[in-house]
């Protein structure tokens, strides 16, 4: 696949198709914006025809109250739905979706661990790792109908078309993420977190829980499709100097985010 890809990626930057992730990193993007949020919003859609949504007020409180305070940070309406599933797991989607679900919410001990996951799902959508994802099937095999093919989630391609956006575990099925965009989200979210006003050091204890719910006999949903290394622990402790430098300034500036 490598062998198969690789020209067409190169190709492809020399004609302006790379651009720089939030991190720096280059990226093989061609995809329009537009046509990867129109998909985003399409398997939103779906979902929330299909899964049940909570009507628990507390809930949905505090995943509004954290995701506005975060999406502050980045700008943009963002539409957030807590869905009535006892899997831990959340999402956030192109075109400026977040789901959350109630399994999720019970699992973390504070508004921080919560955060954390909020600002690491943000973080996959701010650095355009769906239109990333989508962007090098289509250089390959698939074409334009994986556009379309979102809307029909029992298909094959449109399983696919899921996958690539994150959200195929919703279907049963699973195409994680590469190490590095899991890194990437890692870093762009704890820094979302931190100028937002909460704890980037509870991001740690999240990763330490979830690592340990996961040690049973199936591993959690949550933990699945976003594979946790112990690199991910350590690559958190270095990155969180800067994280506290700016969660100071937020504090100073009297961003103090009270969502419990």
């Amino acid at each position: 696949m490598f062998k198969k890809i690789f020209p067409v990626l190169a190709t492809a930057c020399l004609l302006n198709a790379c651009v720089t992730s939030p991190t720096g990193r280059s990226q093989f993007v061609f995809m329009p914006d537009a046509q990867i949020d129109q998909m985003g919003l399409q398997a939103f859609d779906n979902l929330k025809k299909q899964k049940a949504i909570s009507n628990n007020s507390k809930y949905n409180q505090l995943a509004s109250c954290i995701a506005g305070a975060i999406t502050r940070e980045t700008g943009g309406n963002w539409e957030v739905v807590v869905f009535e599933d006892a899997s831990p797991n959340a999402f956030a989607l192109p075109g400026n979706k977040i789901g959350v679900h109630t399994g999720m919410i019970t699992l973390v001990d504070n508004q921080d661990q919560l955060a954390a996951v909020i600002g690491h799902e943000i973080g996959h959508v701010l650095a355009k790792h769906s239109n990333e994802r989508a962007s090098q099937e289509m250089a390959v095999s698939s074409g334009m109908g994986i556009i379309q093919a979102v809307s029909a989630p029992q298909t094959a391609l449109g399983q696919t078309a899921l996958g690539l956006l994150g959200v195929g575990a919703q279907y049963g099925i699973l195409m994680p993420y590469s190490r590095v965009h899991e890194s990437e989200a890692d870093m762009i979210g704890v820094d979302l977190m931190a100028k937002a006003g909460f704890d980037p050091q509870q991001s740690i204890g999240l990763w330490q829980k979830m690592e340990q719910a996961s040690q049973g006999p199936q591993p959690l949903e949550f933990m699945s499709t976003h594979p946790s290394h112990a690199t991910r622990i350590q690559d958190l402790e270095k990155h969180m100097p800067q994280a506290m430098g700016l969660f100071q300034q937020a504090q100073s500036a009297g961003k103090q985010p009270h969502c419990n």
